[in-house]
């Protein structure tokens, strides 16, 4: 009962912004596409608001994990309809996000999470451009945008967290590829969205890192 009032709370308000977020997602997206009507968004970011409620320790991680989620929410849809991760929803969560951490190591103490957490954006930004460079057919601009967000996001929880979570990523890309190539809905040489691989990977990450720190301290 004690978790399920705050994922509750969190799925109703981030779900709630998703909402009535669901007009300029589509004029941002400039498409009518099936993925912005389906209200796929909504229940996205209510999910990723539930998964904050239950991570967050204090306000201030509840507030930059919920804002997260909200914009998890509309770039996964945004990404499945036109394959694109616009800088209007990524680039203003580096500055969300990092206030948010900063608060929250404030509040706890805890400084070095927060070094950890900008080491981890720097270091999967440039990996993934590298990775950018050498496939730009297979990785856009918007994806490396958006990795250093989750790395951030990563960071801050532990290294396991960035390791199991950008692993996932590829894994997750990997095996909805295969699947799309057998059910002949793409070619060998389709354009996926990138994007939704991502999150997903990194909601798995975090949720390793929930998992293997309560076995740890239980």
């Amino acid at each position: 009962m004690t978790i399920l009032v705050p994922a509750l709370a969190g799925a109703l308000v981030c779900g709630g912004l998703a909402a009535a977020a669901t007009r300029w997602m589509g004029r941002l997206a400039d498409s009518n596409s099936r993925w912005l009507r389906s209200g796929l968004h909504i229940a996205l970011a209510a999910a990723g608001g539930a998964g904050a409620a239950v991570l967050a320790t204090n306000w201030a991680e509840l507030v930059a994990f919920a804002a997260l989620a909200v914009a998890c929410g509309l770039l996964m849809a945004i990404d499945l309809a036109v394959f694109r991760l616009p800088d209007a929803i990524v680039l203003p969560m580096y500055l969300v996000l990092l206030a948010g951490l900063t608060a929250a190591a404030a509040l706890s103490g805890d400084w070095g999470a927060l070094g950890r957490a900008v080491i981890c954006g720097l270091a999967l930004l440039a990996f993934y451009f590298v990775l950018a460079l050498i496939n730009p057919s297979g990785l856009g601009l918007g994806d490396v945008k958006l990795s250093g967000v989750l790395g951030m996001f990563l960071g801050w929880l532990g290294w396991p967290a960035v390791v199991a979570g950008t692993l996932a990523a590829f894994v997750i890309n990997a095996v909805v590829a295969l699947v799309l190539l057998s059910a002949g809905r793409v070619g060998v040489k389709s354009g996926i969205a990138f994007g939704p691989a991502m999150v997903l990977g990194a909601v798995l990450g975090a949720a390793y890192w929930a998992v293997r720190s309560a076995a740890l301290t239980g």
